[in-house]
Parts: C-alpha cells; sequence; structure tokens
C-alpha cells in the first residue's frame, strides 16, 4: 500500500476544484427528472440510497471514483479489518493500536479478515450467552430468588451513547419484563434520578470501561454502590463490568461477572462488542443481538466493493467530501424518520466528530483543507416543526441526510384522511427532499425558496435488529473512508485529554481546600484558581 497522501495532493482534487465551479443546480427546471431518481439509486445490506437531490453527475461522479481509488481507501479499509496498526500518527507518541471493530461481527464467515480476534469475540459472546441463560433459567437471582428485571449501565462516551441509540432503537423487540437504564452523566442528578426510582434488589448494574479507571464512570458506580448498600444489598451481587483484561476492574471479587473488550476496538466504534452486547442481550435476547452482529457483518462485507455505485458507505462518504471540501458546506444534518432512531444522531455526532475532528494528517502535518463537518440533527416530522426552516431558508446550505422505513416497528397503525401514520411519515420524509432540492420561486420574498440544497434519503423496509446493525455499520464505514481520504487519524482523541488534565488539576484545588481553609492555589496554578474565584467556587 502506498504512503497515505493528503486530499489535496490526489491528481482528482484539481478537477473535482474545477468541477464545482459547475456543479448541476438543483432547482433547475426539469433537473429532477424520473429518469435520474431511478438511476442514482444504490443499494447495500438491506439499505438503497437514492442521490438524485444531491448535486452531481456523471462526470463528478467518475472524478470522485477517481479520488477514492488514488486514495486506496479500499485496500486501507481491508488492511483494517485485518489488524493492521491504522491508530497511529508516523514519527509521534500515539496510541499504535489495531482497529478491529469490525471483528466483533466477523463471526459468520468461514475466513474471518483476523482469525484471533474473531476468536476472541466468540469467546465473549460464549460468555455472554452462558450468563443470559442463567438468567432465563433462573438459576442466576437476587438474593430472595427473584429475577433480574432492570440494567443501569454506567459508561460515558462510547460506552453510552451507541448502546443507548440502539436500545432505543431496538425497544420493539424489547423481551417483556426488562428494562435498561442509563447513567454517564458526572452530574448527580443524573445518577440519583434513576436510582432513585428502581427495586435495586431486582437490578443489575453493568459498569462499562475499558480502562478500568475513566473518572465519571467511576465516580458514577461509587454513587451507584452506596445506594445498593444503603437498602443493605451487597454490591458483588448486582455489579457486572465490562472492562480491558487485567484492568482494575477485572476483579471477581467486586462484580458478579466480568466482560472483556480489547484494546484495538476503540469506544465510539464499540457498541457491536460486550460494551454493546450486554446489555443488549439482557433487553433484547441472544438471538436479537446476534442478528444486530449479522447485519453490521453483512455491511461490513458490502463496503468492501471498489465501485462506488455499489458501495453505500463509500458513496456518501465521497459525497460528504464533495459537499464539504468542494462547495463549502460546514455541517451535516442526519435526519432519521424513525421515533427508534431518537439517539442515533446523538451516537453520530461523537462517532463522526471525535473520529474526524482533526487538524493534523497521519505524518503529524497540519492540513490545509476542512476536516470532518459539525454533525446534528433530530427525528421527523418533530424537527420540521423546529429547525427546517433554517435549512430551507436559511443563509448557510447544510446538506441533509435523511434515514427513513417504509414500514414501521409496531403492527398498529391508524388511517386518518385515508393515509395511515406511516405513509405520513415517509410522504413528509419525500417531500423535504424534493422540497430542499427544487425550491420554489415566489414574487414574495417571504416564501421564495431558493433550493439547490443537497440532500440524500437512506431507505429500507423496516427498522429490525439486522437492519439497526447494518445502519451502524454503514456510519462507521462512512466515516473511516472519510477519514482515509483526509488523511487523518480517525482512531484517537486527543482533544479530549486537555480538558481532563485540566480539571483534574481543579480538583486537586477543590479538595485542597477542604483540608485547608486557608488554601490559596494561586502560586501553583494561578489562572485555574482565578476562574475558581470568579465563579464563586473558592472559600477565599
Amino acid at each position: 500500500m502506498a504512503p497515505y497522501t493528503n486530499l489535496d495532493k490526489q491528481p482528482a482534487f484539481t478537477q473535482l476544484q474545477s468541477l464545482a465551479t459547475t456543479a448541476p443546480d438543483l432547482s433547475t427546471p426539469d433537473f429532477l427528472t424520473a429518469l435520474r431518481l431511478q438511476e442514482y439509486h444504490a443499494h447495500s445490506a438491506g439499505f438503497d440510497l437514492f442521490f438524485a437531490t444531491q448535486r452531481l453527475d456523471e462526470t463528478i461522479l467518475a472524478s470522485l471514483q477517481e479520488l477514492a481509488d488514488q486514495s486506496k481507501v479500499i485496500e486501507q479499509f481491508l488492511a483494517l479489518k485485518k489488524g493492521a496498526v491504522m491508530n497511529r500518527i508516523e514519527g509521534w507518541d500515539c496510541e499504535n493500536r489495531k482497529v478491529l471493530h469490525t471483528a466483533c461481527r466477523d463471526i459468520f464467515s468461514k475466513n474471518p479478515h483476523n482469525p484471533e480476534a474473531s476468536k476472541q469475540a466468540k469467546a465473549e459472546l460464549k460468555k455472554l450467552a452462558a450468563f443470559l441463560m442463567e438468567l432465563d433459567q433462573g438459576t442466576l437471582t437476587n438474593d430472595q430468588g427473584s429475577p433480574f428485571t432492570d440494567m443501569i449501565q454506567i459508561g460515558i462516551g462510547g460506552s453510552d451513547l451507541g448502546p443507548r441509540a440502539l436500545y432505543h432503537a431496538m425497544a420493539a423487540y424489547g423481551r417483556g419484563g426488562r428494562k435498561i437504564h442509563f447513567i454517564s452523566n458526572v452530574d448527580p442528578d443524573d445518577g440519583l434520578a434513576i436510582l432513585s426510582r428502581l427495586d435495586l434488589s431486582r437490578t443489575l448494574v453493568n459498569v462499562v470501561s475499558k480502562s478500568g479507571t475513566t473518572l465519571e464512570t467511576l465516580t458514577n458506580e461509587e454513587l451507584a454502590k452506596a445506594a445498593y448498600l444503603k437498602k443493605g444489598l451487597d454490591p458483588a451481587r448486582h455489579f457486572v463490568a465490562v472492562t480491558g483484561q487485567g484492568s482494575p476492574m477485572d476483579d471477581p471479587h467486586k462484580y458478579l461477572r466480568s466482560f472483556y473488550m480489547f484494546d484495538y476496538i476503540g469506544g465510539r466504534y464499540s457498541a457491536t462488542s460486550m460494551v454493546g452486547g450486554v446489555m443488549l442481550g439482557f433487553a433484547l435476547g441472544d438471538e436479537n443481538f446476534r442478528e444486530i452482529l449479522r447485519g453490521a457483518h453483512d455491511m461490513d462485507q458490502a463496503a468492501e466493493e471498489p465501485n462506488i455505485r455499489n458501495n453505500v458507505p463509500l458513496l456518501m462518504a465521497l459525497t460528504g467530501i464533495w459537499n464539504h471540501n468542494f462547495l463549502g458546506h460546514e455541517t451535516l444534518a442526519v435526519l432519521p424518520y424513525s421515533q427508534g432512531l431518537i439517539r442515533f444522531t446523538a451516537h453520530l455526532q461523537q462517532c463522526d466528530m471525535e473520529s474526524n475532528g482533526k487538524s493534523c494528517n497521519r505524518q503529524g502535518e497540519f492540513v490545509s483543507y476542512q476536516t470532518g463537518p459539525v454533525l446534528w440533527g433530530e427525528p421527523g416530522t418533530n424537527g420540521q416543526h423546529a429547525f427546517y426552516q433554517l435549512i430551507h431558508q436559511g443563509t448557510a446550505i447544510i446538506p441533509v441526510e435523511f434515514i427513513g422505513f417504509r414500514t414501521n416497528q409496531y403492527d398498529g397503525d391508524i388511517t386518518i384522511k385515508k393515509t395511515t401514520s406511516q405513509e405520513k411519515l415517509t410522504a413528509n420524509l419525500l417531500a423535504q427532499s424534493l422540497a430542499l432540492a427544487s425550491g420554489q420561486h415566489s414574487a414574495n420574498p417571504n416564501r421564495f425558496f431558493g433550493g439547490n440544497r443537497p440532500n440524500s434519503i437512506l431507505m429500507a423496509d423496516r427498522l429490525t435488529p439486522y437492519s439497526m446493525g447494518a445502519l451502524l455499520a454503514l456510519y462507521e464505514a462512512k466515516i473511516v473512508f472519510q477519514g482515509f481520504l483526509w488523511n487523518v487519524n480517525s482512531f484517537d482523541q486527543e482533544g479530549v485529554q486537555l480538558g481532563k488534565i485540566l480539571a483534574t488539576r481543579l480538583l486537586d484545588h477543590m479538595a485542597a481546600q477542604k483540608e485547608d481553609e486557608s488554601y490559596d492555589g494561586s502560586s501553583t496554578d494561578a489562572l485555574g484558581w482565578a476562574l475558581m474565584k470568579a465563579t464563586g467556587l473558592t472559600k477565599k
């Protein structure tokens, strides 16, 4: 594989810059035709991508294909899946890790890309199946012999956002009598609100931290333990751990069970590991969790296709590059028309912006072009009555990725004025796409819609465990592909660390002044101490 190359050094870059000056205008009369709507369509692992409403034509698509080929994104993706050390910056101190979240679901093929990692994934799945069997058969109960009905997941970042998004998305497939609750924020009100309303005697607590040292998570764990002890309950009989093998949390005396996540799985890519598996297995059952893995695996395989017209994640990645780097649009709205995906965009915010919010390349040099966009969004149709005004008529052009399903999750629906609720939902999705692209010309400036606002529609038949897994893997692959194209390391998060260091320094001040009311921290940390004084957090 050739050395990694910056986006603006690829031969296709200059050509795409030129093409951007004459990019198609979607609002041109008769530009959107029935033929274009049919032909600008790709399919991968149960998802259809309709991209006729993007500012693309055959010449631009051909140049984007050249960019993908020149950047060797498929070769890099295959190297990632086989276990190459991708989490690195050449010549600089960094994590230097493999990136093998795909191995968590590469358990269905006879020849997995990385046999050892797949073997480890299968071993953890076997442990999980045994744990779930004990719960189902009633051999693992609380002290009174009653079954566990609830589970609290304590984690933050990737240990919360992805699993939480999947749980909400799969609520329709949940096992009766079991519920999941999440504690992530170190704000004590978050944890106390959950702990105060549950029957803790029938509640398991799943504590998730790969390092076993995450401050917010350990603080919330102690908060939960205090609540259990106050009720006369032994936390060791209720708490399970998902952590790195050999971490401080890998202790059978403190936890009912321990499940492992490995250093080659990054937090924001960990939802299909035991980070999500323990909680999802408890809520949905082993079979449904494996269906999530199967969908993710099939999308991982589909993402290996070199032809961008047959690879939805890669086509979406390149379309995003086109909108961001060549058309100059700085943000991206991901708008799911499915209430189940109420927390999915929040997960994508971390997965995308923590991955590609970088300004130096994989050689440690600062780049001269835009990397990751600001990503945001909420489910439709609620969003239509909130921020769509700005998307349609605001001064900033905001590309949109709509996500929809042809049928709803639950069997029930109602017909009002000859159409069902699901039909109203999908009609709104399609209408928004056309309205953004075509616009509306009017002599009244208040009712003038410029149109020419790029968007895509991603659609599947139904939000099921399989399609949820596929959707998750689709966006993971899209994000990884964009990182390859920008030549950034999408797998570390150094930007999170500086704030943690400064927070620790401030906490030291807070602890010191409890011991000595005359304590003055200005000599060791003048700025931090001054900010504490200004905000009323010092005692003198």
